[in-house]
């Protein structure tokens, strides 16, 4: 039986939001569901959306995660949270009430952070749910459709997850049609008296590149039907969705951590409650060997802000950051020596990792560029759409960025993508300082 009610619940709740007013905060009401520990699993699995659409891949996850809590492999997590107003917070039964007063104060920080913070400005919080059910729908309607079936739907799918993240990163820039840039391109060719734009082609598509790989696929495919169209659409809308939070996991996690460390630390809280909380914060926030925690370097950057430089500034940053700019303006030569931070590379011939920078005087910069090349989507390669040939081939190209894809995934991700598209295509990248074509 738990050591908790909802009464209780309820009254620490309150005194929470409280506090977080206090602070200044300003976040979407959350609305709190219990559940057991294999329903979080599956909250887990499904990225915590519960409405999410069917698809082998998230029994697959649940099957990961369930194996590796049996095992004493791994935990599971205190809180998870959706980005959606109201927001949705999940709290385990199994957890004891230290547990949930902390889950509860960690969900304000993050429920602020997604309400304030540029990245997701475009996330449309009021209708995600019903965005979601609307698609798992659709999907549904499909598998158990005679004429299509769950095969044919989880192909296109299937697919569609390879390439998932070749939207648009940044928020807030509208991906104009053809149409619109073609009027643009236009003007800007016949009130050019400089010569500029003679040979610039205004029958190409498209007519710059296309980083929304997913979109110009639905977009320009003849040969796609309507309902696999809508398919990719759907997973296009879903990684539109999950961009903001990969690019500011750092930033999330550390701000959320900062938040519950400033309001437990006000409650006025029994002493064997507040054991529990040092525990379970310092879980959190301890160093992982051999990795970033996001929880732990976020945390540290946000109490360096505001120890140098005051809380307001902690409120700026976590408004018109990402974990890029974030770690560009803040990561510091004496934050970096302090967290130990270092930069590794694989040495493939010889199968080992090697230190090639560590965080002294000269190569502290080096260390917070390696860093900065690995959050959030940064270590997702670049695909632009650059040509639609008259015959139909698509002309695909990897902006290089001085690291080389993995050929063999490469390979498969190209079969896929010439699944979707139907028709011949050529993607090119560099290996080793050599140009390469599929």
């Amino acid at each position: 039986m738990p050591d908790w009610s909802m009464t209780e619940l309820q009254e620490w709740d309150k005194k929470i939001c409280t506090l977080g007013e206090g602070l200044g905060l300003d976040w979407y009401p959350i609305e709190y569901e219990i559940c057991d520990y294999k329903e979080m699993m599956g909250h887990m699995a499904y990225t915590g959306l519960p409405t999410h659409y069917r698809h082998w891949s998230f029994g697959k996850s649940f099957d990961r995660i369930q194996t590796e809590y049996n095992l004493g492999m791994s935990g599971l997590p205190y809180e998870m949270i959706i980005n959606s107003n109201p927001s949705i917070s999940y709290l385990m039964t199994e957890n004891p009430m230290p547990t949930h007063i902390l889950t509860m104060a960690h969900c304000v920080g993050h429920s602020d952070f997604f309400k304030n913070n540029r990245m997701f400005s475009e996330t449309r919080a009021d209708t995600v749910i019903d965005r979601f059910k609307s698609a798992a729908k659709r999907v549904k309607k499909y598998m158990e459709d005679p004429n299509i079936g769950a095969d044919e739907v989880e192909r296109i799918l299937d697919a569609c997850h390879t390439i998932k993240y070749q939207v648009p990163r940044t928020p807030g820039i509208k991906r104009r049609d053809h149409k619109t840039l073609k009027e643009y391109y236009r003007k800007l060719i016949i009130n050019d008296n400089t010569g500029k734009w003679d040979h610039f082609n205004i029958n190409k598509v498209p007519l710059e590149p296309d980083y929304n790989l997913l979109g110009f696929i639905a977009d320009h495919n003849r040969f796609l039907k309507d309902w696999q169209k809508d398919l990719i659409k759907i997973v296009e809308q879903e990684s539109l969705y999950f961009v903001p939070q990969a690019a500011t996991k750092i930033m999330n996690e550390g701000w959320a951590c900062m938040i519950h460390e400033k309001i437990i630390n006000a409650l006025g809280i029994p002493d064997d409650y507040f054991l529990s909380f040092i525990r379970l914060h310092n879980q959190v926030v301890r160093p992982h060997t051999g990795r970033i925690n996001p929880y732990h370097l976020g945390f540290k950057m946000f109490k360096m802000i505001e120890e140098k430089y005051g809380f307001d500034e902690c409120l700026r940053a976590r408004e018109t950051c990402n974990d890029e700019t974030f770690i560009k303006t803040y990561l510091t030569y004496e934050l970096c020596k302090d967290l130990n931070l270092f930069s590794y590379s694989f040495n493939t011939r010889e199968s080992y990792n090697k230190i090639v920078n560590i965080s002294d005087e000269e190569g502290w910069r080096r260390v917070r560029d390696d860093l900065i090349k690995n959050v959030g989507l940064n270590s997702v390669p670049v695909v632009a759409v650059k040509e639609l040939k008259e015959d139909g081939t698509l002309i695909l190209e990897h902006e290089h960025d001085g690291r080389d894809l993995e050929l063999s995934e490469a390979n498969k991700v190209f079969e896929y993508v010439s699944e979707l598209w139907h028709g011949s295509v050529k993607f090119t990248t560099v290996i080793e300082e050599e140009t390469w074509e599929f």
